[in-house]
């Protein structure tokens, strides 16, 4: 098993924040767009370096949509973000017409995704938001795993010519993936090789995956581990090649278990290489108040939830 390891926890959000005021230096077409939640997004220090360039339209998610949509018909490149929720729930129909449909190249951050949320309860968890996004024809879906890939997706998202939905959280977590990475979009990421299985993971699944494998390798189960960052378009080809290898897959997320990340794998998989698998989800069902650390364990979206659910796919093999 590869080892990986990190110096310190960074929330994702602060990978887009930071990201963002970098973009905003660098390209006076960036715009940025939010919904009464500037520091919660850590669009804070973009507001400051460039006011003119920075909308908070209050509490009217959709209207910002819509603005965010207007800007690209001026040639600016607008990021419009908020919790994972009201972008994805509460503007579906916004998002739909006047961002996929029409084919425009707005990039819609959403933040407290997940369980990870906590206390803020069901009304704030997003369980629902990748499923929605990845069904919109032309919606690019990414999740992002740690403070740096979030940072390096949310550059590369900049130079991509479409919508894109770019998933991160609040929660302080393992940053442990390369300071100055290349962001492929469509790319999954190998983390280590192994034979006996093989275990998908996406955002704040993928550490806990990290460590599953580890346990798993010390009692001599070989772990392929693959951390796929975008949903949509999904890197079919990795996922075919591990499978193949291994003939067992288990697929890591924080979000339902209908329409995830885990329903996409056994969809290709049931077409092209039908193969035992498990899913490490919420099992169609909403949240609830708590910390995140104790939903994330309740709901079996830890470190040895990856670990069973591995152990209940190698006996189908």
């Amino acid at each position: 098993m590869k080892t990986y390891t990190y110096t310190d926890k960074k929330d994702t959000r602060s990978g887009f924040g930071d990201a963002l005021t970098e973009l905003g230096n660098k390209n006076e077409n960036i715009v940025a767009l939010t919904a009464d939640v500037t520091g919660s997004v850590k669009m804070s220090d973009f507001a400051k370096q460039h006011p003119e360039r920075f909308f908070n339209v209050g509490i009217q998610e959709a209207n910002m949509i819509g603005m965010a949509a207007g800007f690209t018909l001026e040639g600016k490149i607008p990021f419009a973000a908020t919790f994972a929720e009201f972008i994805s729930g509460r503007v579906y129909d916004q998002i739909r017409q006047a961002v996929a449909y029409s084919e425009k190249n707005v990039k819609i951050c959403a933040s407290h995704s997940g369980l990870t949320v906590g206390e803020d309860g069901a009304t704030h968890q997003a369980l629902e938001d990748l499923g929605m996004m990845k069904m919109l024809p032309g919606m690019t879906v990414i999740n992002t795993c740690d403070y740096n890939q979030t940072k390096a997706a949310t550059l590369a998202i900049a130079e991509h010519q479409g919508p894109v939905y770019l998933r991160f959280g609040r929660p302080k977590v393992p940053n442990f993936t390369p300071e100055n990475q290349v962001f492929e979009i469509g790319k999954a990421v190998v983390l280590n090789e192994g034979s006996d299985v093989s275990i998908f993971a996406t955002g704040h699944l993928v550490w806990p995956a990290i460590e599953a494998a580890k346990k798993l390798e010390s009692e001599g189960i070989s772990v392929d581990l693959i951390n796929i960052h975008t949903i949509k378009p999904l890197d079919e080809k990795a996922v075919l090649k591990s499978a193949k290898k291994t003939s067992a897959v288990v697929t890591c997320e924080e979000h339902n278990r209908l329409g995830g990340l885990g329903e996409s794998i056994a969809g290709l998989l049931a077409n092209k290489l039908p193969t035992p698998q498990e899913f490490v989800a919420v099992n169609d069902r909403f949240g609830e108040s708590g910390t995140g650390d104790e939903l994330m364990h309740k709901y079996g979206l830890d470190t040895d939830g990856v670990y069973q659910a591995v152990k209940r796919v190698l006996k189908k093999k």
